[in-house]
């Protein structure tokens, strides 16, 4: 393996551990995003690839239509997690990229970022809701089973509300790293 080849992988290695440390250590990890050069931007590509896809799986399975897609008696265990994989690489990339526009077009007033500065922020503050895939999901399928993804199951009430309501902490957890990444992306 060449020197570039092994500086490369140790780059994107680093990137890939502050996918996690973006959850404890936000600052030095939106920090680091100041750097938009190409090859920073490069070796950072399979974290931000690996964060939309999982917030976009994590944010695909609470929707009203994944909640009733064993209603169809075509649909297993198997099926309902490759149309999530599939939905949630679809909604992930769509939010990134629509969500990266979006927020490029709100910071032009403050002397703005790049559009690539904007994706990134946005990917690495979903950090939360891909968590919320290893944390929440689990346990609500250990609780409910295949009634989550059943219409008229056993998912209703107040235990239902619970998970929703976590589920939002995480959303709200994820809102506020947007706003924690763009002021560290302008502190100087």
């Amino acid at each position: 393996m060449s020197a570039r080849a092994s500086a490369a992988a140790a780059g994107e290695w680093l990137w890939l551990q502050r996918a996690v440390l973006v959850l404890v250590s936000p600052r030095q990890v939106f920090a680091a995003l100041r750097d938009d050069s190409e090859a920073a931007a490069r070796v950072r590509s399979e974290a931000v690839l690996a964060l939309i896809f999982l917030s976009g799986i994590a944010s695909v399975l609470w929707t009203p239509n994944y909640g009733r897609l064993m209603d169809d008696v075509a649909y297993d265990g198997l099926l309902v997690a490759i149309v999530a994989f599939i939905g949630g690489g679809i909604y992930g990339a769509a939010v990134y990229y629509a969500g990266g526009l979006l927020l490029h077009w709100a910071t032009r007033a403050l002397g703005g970022t790049t559009f690539r500065q904007a994706r990134h922020v946005l990917a690495f503050a979903s950090a939360p809701l891909a968590l919320s895939l290893f944390v929440v999901w689990p346990v609500r399928l250990a609780v409910y089973g295949e009634d989550v993804f059943r219409s008229g199951g056993s998912d209703h009430g107040a235990g239902n509300t619970a998970f929703v309501v976590f589920e939002l902490a995480f959303v709200a957890w994820t809102v506020g790293l947007i706003v924690l990444g763009l002021r560290e992306l302008y502190r100087r």
